[in-house]
């Protein structure tokens, strides 16, 4: 394992975004950190309004950020909003890395996505292949605010010796997530059907698309856990996917979620329905060469995903 380059004890750390799925799991990996937490509601600042930003960073003043906040969806999210996805992640990211180099901010850590990679990068996505080809159009929109985020950051590091960093998760799951099968990801989505399907008696349940492109996922707890040790032990202009390392298609996460779910009837795959991006792997060789890979196996997370469900069913009506 590489060695620390920047301890987080004592320091005030602000997590962007605390709501949300990423942001809750950070905010539960920190308790551990000997670090003081904070957050900001909507009412203390409009994070898409720059003034709003740098008022509350100013008169609070973290040490750190872990930068989280965004607007996400999935395919038909996206495709329902490209205005939306791209101009609130923009104002988003570029208001607080701004207000993070006014007010000195000693270490950031900037959170995207995979999507940032074209739709036909070589597999494993290594880190280079951002920029060599056209993106998957279905998430475009949100893909392009992500590259200008990592932008920002090798631009602040570059022309103001800024601490910015800048990670690249997977596909992501966990507690917080979004259930809503209008603006959710699959494996949200496929979870509150095969929920569905069981609880109403269905002998079928339907799956958007073929079933066969390949899918990464990673828990977010995970995530959380491996954007800390970055925050620790990684100061460069790369930004860092983080990832388990292993794929399946989308027709064998159905088959998985069924059998966690208990719902036994069968599938039935909508090829009328897009795919999206064929297959999406992250080459996390570089972050397992820092000294992290301790992402936990798919059925075990879905397990306790679920079990989490069950015992807050209200986020099925969020």
């Amino acid at each position: 394992m590489s060695d620390p380059v920047f301890c987080l004890e004592g320091k005030s750390v602000w997590v962007a975004g605390h709501r949300g799925m990423v942001g809750s799991a950070l905010v539960r990996r920190l308790q551990s950190e000997n670090c003081t937490v904070q957050t900001a509601d909507r009412k203390d600042a409009d994070l898409t309004r720059q003034e709003e930003v740098e008022t509350w960073m100013n008169a609070n003043r973290p040490q750190v950020v872990f930068l989280a906040a965004a607007k996400v969806g999935g395919i038909q999210a996206n495709n329902s909003y490209p205005a939306q996805f791209l101009y609130e992640n923009l104002m988003i990211e570029a208001n607080i890395i701004h207000a993070a180099f006014l007010t000195g901010v000693e270490k950031l850590v900037f959170l995207g996505s995979t999507c940032i990679y074209p739709k036909l990068a070589p597999q494993p996505i290594p880190e280079e292949a951002l920029l060599t080809g056209p993106l998957e159009p279905t998430n475009e929109w949100y893909a392009v605010a992500k590259i200008a985020g990592i932008k920002l950051c090798q631009a602040y590091r570059l022309q103001h010796g800024c601490d910015f960093i800048a990670a690249q998760p997977t596909n992501l799951y966990g507690p917080g997530d979004n259930y809503d099968l209008e603006t959710s990801h699959v494996l949200p989505a496929l979870l509150r059907k095969a929920h569905e399907a069981k609880v109403s008696g269905a002998e079928t349940m339907t799956v958007w698309g073929t079933g066969n492109p390949l899918r990464e996922f990673l828990h977010v707890d995970d995530l959380a856990d491996a954007a800390v040790f970055l925050a620790k032990h990684y100061s460069g202009e790369s930004h860092i996917n983080v990832g388990s390392g292993e794929e399946l298609s989308i027709r064998e996460l159905a088959e998985t979620i069924c059998k966690v779910v208990g719902f036994e009837g069968t599938l039935k795959f909508d090829a009328s329905k897009p795919d999206g991006t064929p297959r999406k792997l992250s080459d996390v060789s570089r972050l397992r060469e820092l000294g992290w890979n301790r992402a936990g196996d798919l059925t075990s997370g879905l397990q306790s995903t679920y079990a989490d469900l069950l015992a807050d069913p209200g986020q099925l009506a969020k």
